[in-house]
């Protein structure tokens, strides 16, 4: 088996699997008769591990379209999370959470990495994991790098259609789609305000402007009840998350992954609509001409200054993970911005 992980520090998030358990979890996946040809670590995202799997022997597996064949082997995808006592509580069970909300994206079936096989007993590893087939084309931030930047304009357009399919599928109640969840869209908000505060502060980080913004968010309350059907949110779409199909005569969105941080919730909290908005008069305005147009009452202003905040607490954990002390900085000049915006409309 050619074995291929990345070498990180000891104490780094993303922790090893061995070779051995590679093997144990495809011949549990696909049976004893496989062969594991290889395995090559990717170093694509930065919470599970995610490994390209080589393997011979398989039987009646039906690849994705996009997928290759190389060497008469077959590519999957394995994605193995962290240990439970590495997650945030505001990033419990994202792995399960994505399994659980596959049936809620068949508006993008099509665009989606097929599921092969999942394990969830941690009996081989004390960890969840999943195989998927591997999706055809190049990352879309290598892609789109490969036109010129006025051209950018059609992808944005593709991905605005895409969020609003996503947007269209409704729910029963708010929070992660796995749970927990909530009767209205007040107690969703506010659980995510808390656990992420909490967060930051078992981290050694101070969260007392976010837990000024949930006390904003609490007292104001009837602005966010407006909200009263639960919407699917991808949480996680922008460029990293997509696929294009190299050599197309326009950056052409061909696949979807990482929907682990999906919820149910007000449609303009999600990730994609605060990355769409951040350049305005640039080729992300395409986003829009598809989309649509957000709500513009003092009403929605207010709730999208309440979801910034939520936006910049995960930044800010996510940056502490990862090392990026440097950057912390920036994380409470927004949310002094964000504070300030809040108090000037209430």
């Amino acid at each position: 088996m050619d074995y291929r992980p990345i070498e990180r520090a000891p104490g780094a998030f993303q922790q090893p699997v061995t070779a051995e358990q590679i093997r144990a979890m495809c011949r549990r996946a696909f049976g004893k008769h496989v062969h594991v040809r290889g395995a090559v670590e990717l170093g694509l995202g930065s919470y599970n591990s995610t490994f390209r799997v080589d393997l011979d022997n398989l039987r009646d597996l039906s690849d994705n379209p996009g997928a290759t064949e190389v060497g008469g082997t077959r590519p999957v995808i394995l994605r193995v999370a962290p240990e439970q006592a590495r997650r945030y509580r505001s990033e419990r069970e994202l792995m399960r959470n994505e399994h659980a909300s596959l049936p809620f994206l068949a508006p993008i079936a099509a665009l989606l990495p097929r599921t092969l096989a999942v394990g969830f007993t941690h009996e081989i590893l004390g960890r969840d994991y999943m195989f998927q087939t591997m999706l055809g084309g190049v990352p879309a931030p290598q892609g789109l790098a490969a036109y010129p930047r006025p051209r950018w304009a059609s992808f944005f357009a593709q991905l605005g259609a895409i969020t609003r399919d996503i947007h269209a599928v409704g729910g029963e109640r708010f929070g992660r789609v796995a749970g927990p969840t909530f009767a209205t869209w007040t107690e969703a908000v506010l659980a995510s305000l808390s656990d992420t505060a909490a967060d930051l502060e078992e981290a050694g980080l101070d969260a007392a402007d976010l837990r000024q913004v949930a006390a904003v968010a609490e007292r104001h309350s009837e602005v966010l009840e407006e909200v009263k059907e639960p919407r699917m949110l991808h949480g996680d779409l922008w460029t990293v998350n997509v696929m294009v199909e190299p050599g197309a005569a326009e950056p052409t969105i061909c696949g979807v992954f990482d929907c682990d941080r999906t919820s149910w919730g007000d449609p303009e909290a999600d990730w994609t609509i605060r990355m769409a908005g951040r350049r305005p008069g640039t080729e992300r305005d395409a986003f829009w001409t598809t989309y649509g147009p957000l709500a513009t009452t003092p009403e929605a202003a207010l709730r999208r200054q309440i979801y910034r905040a939520r936006h910049v607490g995960a930044i800010r954990l996510e940056r502490y993970r990862l090392g990026g002390t440097r950057n912390l900085p920036e994380t409470y000049d927004e949310m002094r911005d964000v504070l300030g915006c809040l108090h000037a409309a209430s």
